[in-house]
């Protein structure tokens, strides 16, 4: 399909200008997975087409339950038109289950405690910082976000995470955590944006951690080899797969 001119690039996606739209762009899904912030990087060929997959898949449900999102169609694996955002540089991450990073931050708790209701926390997206956790009442001071949009990003933030939990749940895989953001369109009104994909979660099948399904993998990785990026893109094709069923088309 054709393309408007290139207005930003990540880690794993481009994002194009919709030809005809000035309200749509166009993502395209690379290749790329990285972890570090981007200290390790690496390419894992038609990982791009499986992330698409995932992502269109989430996105499908979300719309369908009313979560308003910025996801419009995927025409193609690698290709999906969204709604044009102003993103908000936050992740918002939901923990059903504490693990990896929280548990550095909080030493005194043990792994697997469960949280109920799901514990919501906001980082600022900014890798040379290592992406800080930051509180509400900052996000508000910095002028980041506004209390009521720090409200519904949370609400919203629960809403999606107990919408994947349950579909995951009915796989008996257990969805552990989830990282999500947010945009503002052209209105103002604020969209569950971006990417949700196997990079955006843990997942573990059966709650057993030694048979995790996510980018996690790649994270602990010691040493990057051909083998384990091609084990790793099996996770990633059956977790597209497993998604199918969100979403029957």
């Amino acid at each position: 399909m054709r393309y408007g001119s290139k207005l930003a690039e990540g880690k794993t996606k481009i994002v194009y200008a919709h030809p005809e739209d000035p309200e749509l762009v166009i993502l395209v899904h690379k290749d790329a997975i990285s972890a570090g912030d981007g200290a390790r990087r690496n390419e894992i060929p038609g990982k791009g087409a499986l992330s698409g997959r995932t992502a269109a898949n989430v996105f499908c449900m979300l719309n369908a339950a009313g979560v308003p999102t910025h996801f419009v169609a995927a025409p193609e694996p690698t290709v999906m038109i969204a709604r044009r955002c102003a993103m908000i540089p936050v992740e918002v991450v939901m923990r059903r289950r504490a693990t990896g990073s929280f548990l550095k931050r909080h030493p005194d708790v043990a792994e697997g405690t469960l949280f109920n209701p799901v514990l919501v926390e906001f980082f600022l997206k900014d890798d040379a910082r290592h992406d800080p956790q930051v509180t509400p009442q900052e996000l508000v001071a910095q002028g980041i976000a506004s209390a009521d949009e720090i409200a519904e990003m949370t609400e919203q933030g629960r809403r999606v995470f107990g919408l994947l939990e349950h579909a995951w749940r009915a796989q008996d895989v257990a969805l552990i955590d989830l990282k999500i953001e947010f945009g503002r369109d052209a209105r103002g009104r604020l969209l569950v944006a971006d990417m949700i994909d196997n990079d955006s979660w843990r997942l573990w099948p059966g709650g057993d951690k030694q048979r995790m399904l996510d980018k996690q993998i790649y994270r602990n990785m010691t040493t990057v080899t051909a083998e384990g990026l091609e084990a790793l893109k099996q996770k990633y094709a059956q977790v597209a797969e497993m998604t199918e069923r969100f979403c029957p088309r």
